[in-house]
């Protein structure tokens, strides 16, 4: 018997995968959770085989959440789940503990084919991820000056560089318009930029709108 938990704030996102899920593991027992809190309340008092995680969770974000389920059961395997494709975020997660990382682009055969995988010990990446990973162990991510940025930091600054002002980024990321600020000349300082203009024009350049992880969406 395998027992998933399907943390997303999103139903559709749940129920969709359980059914994809439950059409091919057969005896599969599965637990829903929609928030952080929920999550790892049912982390912490149920055993679990694995743990499908939503990227965008409201307040908090599926990363930071990954990071308290690893430091709670440092060996449950946990795979982000996003309806992005950026590879960026997917790095990051993987760095995070994440054992996989599914998108909009996986079909229904590659998320059954993940499970098994991660199940089986394995971890599961695209190609062009594998690709990814590799170019940053040859070249070092500290010469990516977005890689630099905490996950917090990154998702503040994807918030500006997508047009949001302060006051909307805080209120997107529950958190108050002075701590965005203070992200905000973190990053600053971090990229050695100095206006959010320089953000839109370094997002754009990267291709890193399309990317986003958190309260923005999952």
């Amino acid at each position: 018997m395998v027992r998933i938990l399907l943390g997303d704030d999103l139903e559709v996102m749940r129920k969709g995968v359980r059914h994809i899920l439950a059409g091919t593991l057969r005896g599969g027992v599965y637990g829903e959770a929609s928030n952080p809190g929920e999550i790892i309340r049912m982390v912490r008092e149920k055993k679990w085989d694995l743990v499908i995680l939503g990227a965008s969770l409201p307040g908090r974000g599926g990363l930071e959440v990954l990071k308290d389920i690893r430091k709670m059961k440092p060996t449950l395997p946990v795979a982000i789940l996003s309806i992005h494709a950026g590879e960026q975020i997917a790095v990051r997660a993987l760095r995070a503990g994440a054992s996989g990382y599914l998108t909009r682009q996986t079909t229904s055969d590659d998320i059954v084919n993940a499970v098994r995988k991660i199940l089986a010990g394995g971890q599961f990446v695209t190609a062009s991820l594998a690709e990814r990973l590799a170019h940053e162990i040859r070249t070092g991510s500290e010469t990516i000056p977005h890689e630099r940025l905490s996950d917090r930091e990154f998702q503040v600054f994807h918030l500006l560089a997508a047009g949001l002002t302060v006051k909307q980024a805080a209120e997107r990321l529950h958190l108050s318009p002075q701590t965005v600020s203070t992200y905000r000349a973190r990053i600053l300082e971090k990229m050695k930029m100095e206006t959010n203009a320089d953000f839109v024009r370094y997002a754009v350049q990267n291709r890193l709108l399309d990317e986003c992880f958190g309260p923005a969406g999952s």
